[in-house]
């Protein structure tokens, strides 16, 4: 049976409609956020899966259809997810997975299919409503609810899910998530804010989500279904004992081996041995296969256990470090001699080696998706393999994590990259991460940074970026700085911060409890802030700001501005004349070959040229300055005859502009035959006398040879 709710949010509509579209769903709304319009499903198995974690899959599917649009390419059919789509998926997730048992184990599917979009109402966090909701009714054991909300911060006022335009003046783009409690997902890009601000902002986006998650509630007690008990997985108490005894005391000693690799290996060494022994022990068992799996997971809950309790009672980290203290740090520079710019940062076990390249604005990435931009001049991509952390591994396109984290150092150092006017370059930055024992991300950060600056683009300022984590026990907590991989794994929380000296430009949290509160997320801040400043002087000493001169194989670059009218002029038909001008200024037989001129013109007029020498630059913008050169009524010209015909001569005054010498003005006396005169090729002094009604030059050497005085 079909029911609408309807609210007001902020002063616009809220509906959510229930039981009439995908009823054989667990649960099934549809939200509808003025003209955003999602359908979000929730379906569950029957089946206990036999995996070692909780199956959840979240899909985000765009429907281009739903901004009236008709895919690109030859299929004309949405394909494989954009990175968009992929990261909305992520957002979406990560609050949601937390809600859940860690020990349930049936698959658990919840796709939302946006239907119409108007991007001044957000999608992605309607969507987020929706996952939330649908979980909410159905008989899917869910701890929600959980809501999101963005928060801009324009002309120095807090604003909850602000328009595009908005957002474009805002300082502040941030996506915060959680439940009516506590926070439990943080995604943020701002202008080089304070602390005190993010905070701020986190806090007023929180007490909008309070408001969200009692709508769902009030929706869920009118048309919910009880929640089905699942049998969850417990431990044997014998087992636990047993493994407890064989390999606890040694296991304390194997995370604090400092090097990474051997650590691992004497922990898996330590789960084997626990594994061959229950085995051997209990070789007659009926349900030995259960059994040794329940010894698997007892030894994973004692290594989980251990790490815990060093740090949050004997308040030592695996490695030996203080809670507060970084990592060995060095840098280094100019790696790589045919790049743009390069850069190493190694933290630590982990390291990134950054790649810079500088491209024409024509080179731009086309993006076809539901937002309002279509293209991007700024590009930074960050890749895993397998081998950064030893270990074999598939090979292919890049996965979420690979996205996602490519997306957050992008974010962090957009807000430090010069317009477009300031450097009209397209600017792609890739990571290739070579070594990993957490906080890859942050490493890649802080290497792409120094990219840039070796590349010589004219960044505002130095951003670098840090890892934070949280450890906790009841109502006690640890705060630690610049988490390595197995804290990460096994801790609470994965608080990452990236800025400059004067603010924060991205922030990215990922929780695996239900939430963490205030007094938390200012304590991590301000731990992050004093470890940013000390990896900034540790960059600095290397690079200190970006080089004033570009590589010598990066593309150069001058620019000019001319008349918008004269574009077509300077294009020619069929594209005639700007190949001319390439060809002609780069001495080469077409326009692909790699020592070509780049000429992209915009549509307000600015010409620009890019090449590795700027003589070819300077001889393509003089080509397109006589293009666009004006004549002057009543000058004398020197020009060449292109053609001769009964009725006159074509004479070209310099290359895209040509006129006509009627055979009535080509001598003070008559002449019969233009050909009797002049043939293609030779010079002839003329007059500019006007344009006809169809727009075309007329010319007369009757006049100018009656003044001989040329124009130059």
């Amino acid at each position: 049976m079909k029911k609408v709710f309807e609210y007001d949010f902020l002063g616009h509509k809220l509906v959510i409609e229930t039981g009439e579209l995908a009823k054989q769903a667990s649960g099934a709304v549809l939200v509808r956020y003025e003209d955003t319009v999602i359908l979000s499903t929730s379906v569950m198995s029957n089946n206990v899966s036999t995996a070692d974690f909780f199956p959840l899959t979240i899909l985000y599917q765009e429907k281009l259809y739903s901004v009236g649009k008709i895919p690109g390419g030859f299929i004309k059919r949405e394909g494989r997810p954009t990175d968009a789509a992929t990261l909305s998926a992520r957002v979406i997730d990560r609050p949601i997975r937390p809600m859940f048992d860690e020990s349930f184990r049936n698959e658990v599917q919840v796709v939302n299919t946006v239907l119409s979009v108007d991007n001044d109402f957000t999608p992605e966090m309607t969507a987020l409503f929706g996952t939330s909701l649908a979980l909410g009714i159905s008989n899917i054991p869910f701890d929600g609810p959980v809501s999101g909300v963005v928060v801009g911060k324009i002309d120095g006022k807090l604003k909850i899910n602000p328009s595009t335009e908005e957002m474009e003046r805002s300082t502040i783009n941030l996506t915060v998530a959680g439940t009516e409690n506590a926070i439990n997902m943080v995604e943020a890009g701002s202008k080089e804010v304070s602390e005190e601000e993010m905070l701020e902002a986190l806090m007023f986006g929180h007490e909008h989500i309070k408001i969200l998650c009692k709508i769902q509630k009030e929706i869920i007690d009118e048309v919910g279904v009880e929640k089905i008990e699942v049998e969850l997985a417990k431990l044997d108490e014998n087992i636990v004992k047993e493994v407890n005894n064989d390999i606890r005391t040694e296991m304390l000693a194997a995370i604090q081996i400092k090097d990474k690799l051997a650590s691992y290996a004497k922990i898996d060494e330590l789960k084997e041995r626990a594994l061959t022994n229950y085995e051997t022990n209990h070789s007659e068992s009926e349900t030995l296969v259960d059994e040794l799996k329940q010894v698997r997971k007892q030894a994973d809950i004692i290594e989980a256990e251990e790490v815990r309790r060093l740090i949050t009672e004997e308040k030592v980290r695996p490695d030996g470090r203080g809670l507060t203290e970084i990592r060995p740090l060095s840098t280094d520079i100019d790696l790589l001699p045919r790049t743009h710019g390069s850069a190493l940062f190694t933290r630590g076990q982990t390291q990134a080696l950054a790649v810079t390249t500088l491209g024409a604005i024509g080179e731009h990435q086309i993006l076809d998706g539901l937002g309002i931009e279509d293209t991007k001049r700024f590009m930074f991509h960050y890749n895993f393999p397998s081998f950064s952390v030893g270990e074999t591994g598939r090979y292919g396109s890049p996965g979420r994590r690979e996205i996602g984290h490519g997306a957050l150092a992008e974010r962090a150092l957009l807000q430090v990259m010069p317009s477009e006017e300031e450097f009209p370059y397209t600017v792609r930055v890739v990571s290739e991460v070579l070594e990993s024992n957490g906080s890859s991300s942050q490493a890649s950060i802080c290497a792409g940074c120094m990219s840039l600056m070796t590349a010589g683009v004219p960044i505002k300022a130095p951003v670098a970026g840090i890892a934070m984590g949280l450890i906790t026990k009841g109502d006690n907590y640890t705060i630690l700085t610049d988490i390595q991989g197995l804290e990460d794994h096994m801790g609470d929380m994965d608080f990452k911060v990236a800025g400059t000296r004067s603010g924060i430009t991205a922030l990215q949290m990922d929780i695996k409890i239900k939430g963490i509160t205030e007094s938390i997320l200012k304590e991590s801040l301000e731990q992050a802030k004093i470890a940013r400043m000390h990896l900034l002087d540790v960059m600095e000493s290397t690079i200190k700001e970006p080089r004033k001169e570009l590589s010598p194989y990066a593309p150069k670059i001058k620019m000019m501005t001319i008349d918008p009218d004269k574009i077509k002029d300077v294009i020619g038909r069929g594209g005639e004349m700007i190949t001319k001008i390439i060809l002609d200024s780069s001495n080469v037989t077409t326009v692909n070959h790699k020592d070509a001129v780049k000429i992209d013109i915009e549509d307000d007029g600015r010409v620009i040229a890019y090449h590795t020498d700027y003589a070819v630059i300077d001889k393509a913008l003089k080509m397109i300055e006589e293009v666009v050169r004006e004549v002057e009524i009543g000058s004398i010209y020197t020009g060449i005859v292109t053609k001769v015909e009964d009725f006159g001569c074509f004479v070209e005054l310099w290359p895209g502009c040509e006129g006509l010498v009627h055979v009535s003005q080509l001598d003070t006396k008559r002449v019969d035959k233009p050909s009797d005169l002049y043939k293609v090729g030779d010079e002839i002094i003329v007059k500019a006398t006007g344009y006809d009604k169809r727009g075309k030059l007329n010319l007369s050497r009757k006049e100018a040879i009656s003044k001989p005085k040329e124009k130059e």
